[in-house]
């Protein structure tokens, strides 16, 4: 059986019997054309099932109304939810997307594939703190926005989190709660999320006259901030609470407590994590974290990306988004 050849807009445009570039007109937003027209060529397109060509068509623009959106981790619930959140967003502004999924090691690697597909512009959820192909693929006229992180060099626009100001509210509440043996659970060195919680908790720590007890990398994974959370709580003696980067060593430190070595939270330790992702606020864990606002980051993040496309301005410019410290059970004020 032959498939069904398909219909084409010089199809539609004989059986309507109007020229070519009246058919194009009619599937263009903003472009002119009369009523009348536009009624036997919507007729035509009907009566043949036509569909116009959108890569077709793009490709005679010079605009695939593509964004490249890069993320590094469908695992992490926050992740996911920021990259559906983006996705919702810019479809409800005209745009698709093309997810580039891409760990720091092969990040600049796909970044250059994302200019073969002749993507408008790029929202990269993941970069590491050193890299040039973002600034590569700015270069070449396509606007590109971080989300959750921002590069070293003040080269490339972003919308972050206030990490800073979120952790140092985490260790005020761990102030408040009497808390003394803290120990941190750190992410991924290579980022500026992870740099920037570590240093807005440490330095609010010291305005106390307290230290860090200890540090360990979970590089923002469950199974390393298992081993992070293992190690930690074998110390002698042993912290009385946990800071955890992301709520997903978070979780992974309170099945270690639990399960490993028996412990009650938050009566013998006070776990609390970052991210407000989903599993935080189920009963089995109800951890006290910070809420990025991830609705909020998102907005700003494609708003910023289609004003930069219409304007043609790619310099950059730093935008926060203000966080919030949600108190759960996992915290608690100490006797």
């Amino acid at each position: 059986m032959n498939p069904k050849k398909a219909v084409s807009s010089t199809d539609v445009a004989r059986l309507a019997e109007v020229s070519r570039s009246a058919v194009s007109r009619t599937f263009t937003e903003g472009a002119y054309v009369s009523d009348d027209t536009r009624a036997k060529v919507m007729a035509a397109a009907q009566a043949l099932g036509y569909r116009p060509n959108a890569i077709a068509r793009s490709l005679s623009k010079r605009q695939s109304g593509l964004i490249g959106v890069v993320t590094s981790s469908l695992e992490n619930p926050f992740y996911a939810r920021l990259l559906s959140t983006l996705s919702t967003l810019l479809q409800s502004r005209g745009y698709g997307i093309l997810l580039v999924v891409a760990d720091d090691a092969r990040f600049d690697a796909l970044m250059e594939s994302l200019l073969a597909y002749q993507v408008n512009g790029a929202i990269l959820t993941t970069a590491p703190l050193t890299s040039t192909s973002a600034f590569e693929l700015q270069r070449y006229g396509k606007p590109v926005v971080l989300v959750d992180r921002y590069l070293n060099q003040d080269l490339i626009s972003s919308v972050s989190g206030d990490n800073e100001r979120g952790s140092a509210a985490v260790a005020d509440l761990l102030m408040r709660s009497g808390h003394r043996r803290i120990a941190y659970v750190s992410g991924d060195d290579r980022t500026s999320s992870n740099r920037d919680r570590r240093h807005g908790f440490i330095q609010r720590l010291a305005t106390y006259g307290v230290a860090l007890m200890a540090e360990e990398s979970g590089g923002y994974s469950f199974e390393l901030g298992t081993v992070a959370a293992r190690k930690l709580l074998s110390l002698s003696p042993r912290p009385d609470a946990l800071f955890c980067a992301n709520d997903t060593m978070a979780l992974a430190a309170v099945e270690v407590a639990r399960v490993e070595f028996g412990l009650r939270i938050p009566q013998d330790i006070a776990i609390a994590g970052y991210d407000n992702a989903g599993p935080a606020g189920w009963p089995t864990y109800q951890l006290t974290t910070v809420d990025q606002n991830l609705e909020e980051m998102a907005r700003v993040a494609v708003d910023l990306m289609l004003r930069k496309l219409e304007t043609g301005d790619v310099s950059p410019e730093h935008l926060l988004v203000a966080s919030t410290l949600v108190e759960r059970a996992t915290t608690r004020q100490q006797s």
